[in-house]
């Protein structure tokens, strides 16, 4: 709950939180937003590739009213949560800290630098290609340089995340879009007989290699679901494959967009209204602001992608077709719009005190965020991959949304019951100890389950 009023707030009367009812928030934010984000990245250690052409456009089938509502509320807008209370927890980490100068950039250093190496383990050991770890690292050394920026000045990512987000889209679409259209234009001349040229066969290599490594027909599909059932090496050759990628030639596609929500999340933080500090009725506005306006523009967007691209061959024909993606233009607005009604809605819920329980346990899951996001990736690469049980492309779309639930419950049952007996989660300790290179003290000295409501609520 807030505390009481000791002076004006930011937005009005109200007083702003105290620091450990504002880190309950950032908590709170940080666990839904990764609880939502294995939402997400289910498709990738479950589905095989075009598995979604079976129900994309067919509104029929539970499948697609499922994707649906993921589309809607979550694709995007759970990472972006993620990406702004990240941002967020930079400032917090460096604010009180009694140091300054170089030791202060060694710190934050060292601390970035680590969560760089995590991420290499995680992409490359525990084979999760979507890794976010790694590029967090990189752009957490950008947002401490902006920490000291005042936050009106930091407030610009929010159009700098719309229009970053259009150009980046906008260059990899035109640059993918050329290849396209060389690619046939040479198959055309040689369907005439003619001899093809040097530029006509680099053109056919290049699309190929597109095909190979992003957009796979089906034959290429099913070889890709045969590998994914494979022994460790096999899967490690495809993930290692597609993570090296992420990492180095789509490294600085990914940096903008990360680091405008990241500085955008510090501004907020800085403002209030992250950490639960604006009046009740700003925060009510800003819900229905987000919602009346987001959800009808990704309602929209979603519609556009049933109707005009259900599958590969048709979204492959809209490209050679459509010099600009319009629809891409959409997608930062109503993606910031969600946000700002989900994060509204969450402050709400925990100033009001109703469902303390549940906001208290997902406080928990946030405040050992790193420890439950690497459990993601073991629980379910176990599960779906061919040197676990196997169901990689075995389950209705349905089922892996069920299947993320329940490691989504299970988080929420162990997380508090972890954190009543330890001051952090197990990688949380490792993190913290290297980053100040010493121990940590973790255990809880008589700690009991009575302990947990206080635990998980920075008391």
């Amino acid at each position: 709950m807030v505390a009481e009023m000791t002076g004006p707030g930011p937005h009005g009367s109200t007083r702003p939180t105290q620091d450990a009812d504002r880190l309950s928030v950032v908590d709170l934010l940080r666990g839904v937003a990764l609880t939502g984000i294995l939402f997400m990245n289910i498709f990738g250690f479950a589905l095989a590739p075009r598995a979604m052409e079976a129900f994309r456009s067919s509104p029929a089938t539970l499948d697609f009213w499922v994707y649906a509502v993921n589309s809607i509320l979550l694709e995007g807008k759970m990472r972006a949560l993620f990406g702004m209370v990240f941002g967020a927890g930079v400032y917090l980490f460096v604010k009180n800290k009694p140091l300054s100068g170089w030791r202060l950039h060694a710190l934050t250093g060292r601390r970035m630098g680590l969560l760089v190496v995590f991420g290499l383990i995680h992409a490359h050991l525990l084979l999760w290609s979507g890794d976010i770890l790694y590029i967090y690292g990189i752009c957490g050394v950008i947002v401490y340089l902006f920490h000291r920026v005042p936050a009106r000045w930091l407030l610009v990512a929010v159009p700098l995340v719309a229009l970053l987000d259009f150009t980046g889209s906008q260059v990899f679409w035109s640059g993918l879009r050329a290849k396209r259209l060389a690619y046939v234009e040479a198959v055309a001349a040689q369907s005439r007989g003619a001899v093809p040229t040097p530029a006509q066969g680099a053109a056919v290599a290049a699309w190929k290699e597109v095909e190979h490594t992003m957009i796979p027909d089906k034959a290429r599909a099913e070889e890709i679901t045969r590998q994914m059932r494979g022994r460790y090496a096999e899967v490690a050759r495809r993930v290692r494959t597609q993570s090296w990628r992420a990492e180095t030639q789509l490294l600085f596609m990914e940096i903008p967009d990360s680091v405008a929500l990241m500085l955008f999340g510090l501004a907020l933080l800085r403002l209030g209204f992250i950490s639960g500090a604006w009046e009740l009725s700003t925060y009510r506005r800003m819900a229905i602001v987000g919602y009346g306006l987001g959800v009808p523009l990704v309602a929209f967007s979603f519609i556009c992608g049933v109707v005009v691209t259900p599958t590969l061959e048709s979204a492959i024909a809209f490209m050679e077709r459509t010099p600009v993606n319009w629809i891409d233009i959409i997608y930062p607005f109503q993606r910031i719009l969600l946000v700002m009604g989900h994060a509204s809605l969450l402050v709400l819920l925990h100033r009001s005190g109703k469902f303390a329980g549940l906001t208290a346990r997902f406080q928990a899951v946030g405040q050992m965020a790193f420890t439950n996001y690497i459990a993601h990736t073991v629980i379910c690469t176990l599960t779906f991959f061919g040197y676990g049980l196997g169901l990689y492309g075995k389950l209705p779309f349905w089922q892996t949304q069920v299947f993320a639930l329940g490691v989504g419950v299970l988080a929420l049952t162990w997380s508090p019951w972890w954190l009543a007996r330890f001051r952090f989660g197990p990688l949380e300790w490792v993190w913290r100890s290297l980053t100040y290179l010493r121990l940590q003290p973790m255990r809880r000295q008589g700690a009991s389950m009575g302990d947990v409501a206080k635990v998980v609520s920075g008391g």
